[in-house]
């Protein structure tokens, strides 16, 4: 089988690992090798073409392109142990795929190797509705889910702003603008089914289980949700489900100032009301979602509301929150109470990353993604404000401030070198910022290739070792997406 692959180069990398690309063409993989690809999912479902190696060498970050040497699409979790197996006895890097979305560069082929796209495989195994639970494949997307779900009366509300597969939800350990509600995605996921590096099958929970608590042994299935590819291919999850809500209402409201609207979130989570979603756009991002989405919005500090209930209990919520809202200064309060006009409202909010790069056409987005305590949001949205005013650059502000959580979204020519340092440096300040408030890097993107400094800082030298430890057990010859989080 060593006869499949060229020879080249040598051991590099946290680990050491066997060449395999041709001479002068990282990523290139020989005749042999990718026929043995084939033998496993057939001709159809293996490319090496520049178009689809390109197509899977990056993200929608800024990070530049590093296509793999071929892409594979499985079909079952049997392809993918034979395909895992297959290269992790060459020597041959793995990189999982799944709708391309991530904003970290996670699915950059560093050092080539094979792309494995999940997306093929895309089955909802199995709704359990009384234990609420679902099973699903790793290419099944939030929105295909909840279209299936729809006359269950259940729902799966995590939400970040693009469809993305579940499979990479869980690797990312995304969330969106309901964590705040119903949490991130560790703390829907019940169990996975995980190919290791080697082919092995793991069931983080146990094969078929899907209880709701357990104190049994290490929580494996914690390990693996936001391990970003680097420990195993995620060949499916087992999901918690909510009961869809009776009633819903939205609604914005403008600010004054960024201090006031942040103060007014931290006034209405300190009053307990149970709101299901708070989202802060600043004047900026306000303009840009009023043009990309044809909103007719007040251009100001805003905050996108929404309450979850009952008709009389949401008639409470949305009395004590107005009251809240106006004692902080807020003016331009807007309901939308009905389905069509909440949708238009929150597509406004998810597509507001794509609202951004319309800000400045031909460039690409960066976005910051730190996450701190409550008490300290105030200070730190305010300052940031502050320094990208000064700073220069395009962007604005977005975020899930009610759990501490948002975005600075700056738009940056990757061609033009100064900018692109001048736009690292604030986010490694902003990074470094949220630390110093005992908050995190990133709250929801994950490490991938740029935070990978700032989570050294975060956790410490003792936590690195452990993390590289646990690495070196799953993955001794780190070919599981290699350069990403260690």
């Amino acid at each position: 089988m060593a006869s499949l692959l060229r020879a080249a180069g040598n051991p590099r990398g946290l680990f050491p690992w066997r060449g395999y690309c041709s001479r002068g063409t990282q990523g290139e993989l020989s005749k042999g090798f990718v026929e043995a690809l084939k033998a496993v999912v057939g001709s159809p479902h293996v490319s090496t073409t520049a178009a689809d190696r390109e197509q899977h060498g990056h993200d929608e970050s800024m990070h530049r392109c590093r296509p793999p040497g071929a892409v594979v699409w499985p079909q079952n979790v049997e392809q993918v142990s034979r395909l895992a197996a297959l290269c992790y006895s060459q020597g041959v890097p793995i990189v999982p795929f799944g709708t391309g979305t991530g904003l970290e560069g996670g699915v950059c082929a560093m050092q080539g190797g094979v792309c494995i796209n999940l997306t093929h495989m895309d089955r909802i195994l199995r709704v359990n509705p009384q234990d609420f639970s679902v099973v699903v494949e790793p290419g099944v997307t939030r929105k295909t889910l909840n279209t299936y779900l729809r006359d269950s009366g259940l729902w799966f509300p995590v939400d970040p702003g693009a469809d993305a597969s579940l499979g990479g939800m869980v690797a990312t350990a995304a969330s969106g603008t309901n964590a705040l509600r119903y949490g991130t995605m560790r703390d829907n996921v019940l169990n996975l089914e995980v190919v290791l590096p080697g082919g092995q099958l793991l069931h983080t929970a146990g094969l078929g289980r899907h209880f709701r608590k357990s104190a049994a042994g290490y929580n494996l299935t914690g390990l693996f949700v936001g391990s970003e590819g680097t420990l195993g291919l995620i060949t499916a999850a087992t999901l918690r489900l909510h009961p869809a809500p009776e009633a819903t209402v939205a609604a914005t409201c403008a600010f004054p100032s960024v201090q006031a609207a942040v103060d007014a979130t931290v006034h209405i989570l300190q009053a307990a009301v149970p709101v299901a979603r708070i989202e802060f756009l600043d004047e900026v991002m306000m303009e840009a979602c009023n043009r990309h989405s044809q909103l007719n919005s007040f251009v100001a500090p805003t905050l996108f509301l929404e309450f979850h209930g009952s008709e009389r209990a949401l008639a409470e919520q949305i009395e004590r929150t107005e009251e809240i809202t106006q004692h902080n200064g807020a003016f331009h309060f807007s309901w939308a109470k009905g389905a069509q006009e909440r949708s238009r409202l929150w597509a406004a909010r998810h597509n507001a990353w794509y609202a951004a790069l319309a800000l400045r056409p031909g460039c690409k987005g960066y976005s910051t993604d730190v996450c701190v305590p409550i008490s300290r949001l105030p200070e730190i949205l305010v300052q940031t404000k502050e320094d990208l005013k000064a700073s220069g650059l395009t962007g604005c502000i977005v975020g899930h401030v009610g759990d501490g959580n948002f975005h600075c979204i700056l738009l940056v020519d990757p061609e033009d070198t100064e900018e692109l340092r001048r736009v690292k440096d604030f986010g490694k300040q902003l990074g470094r910022r949220a630390l110093a408030l005992h908050g995190t890097c990133t709250g929801e993107h994950g490490i991938g290739l740029g935070k990978r400094q700032l989570l050294q800082e975060e956790v410490g030298a003792v936590g690195m070792e452990i993390m590289r430890q646990l690495k070196a057990m799953l993955d001794p010859r780190g070919l599981m997406n290699p350069g990403k989080v260690l």
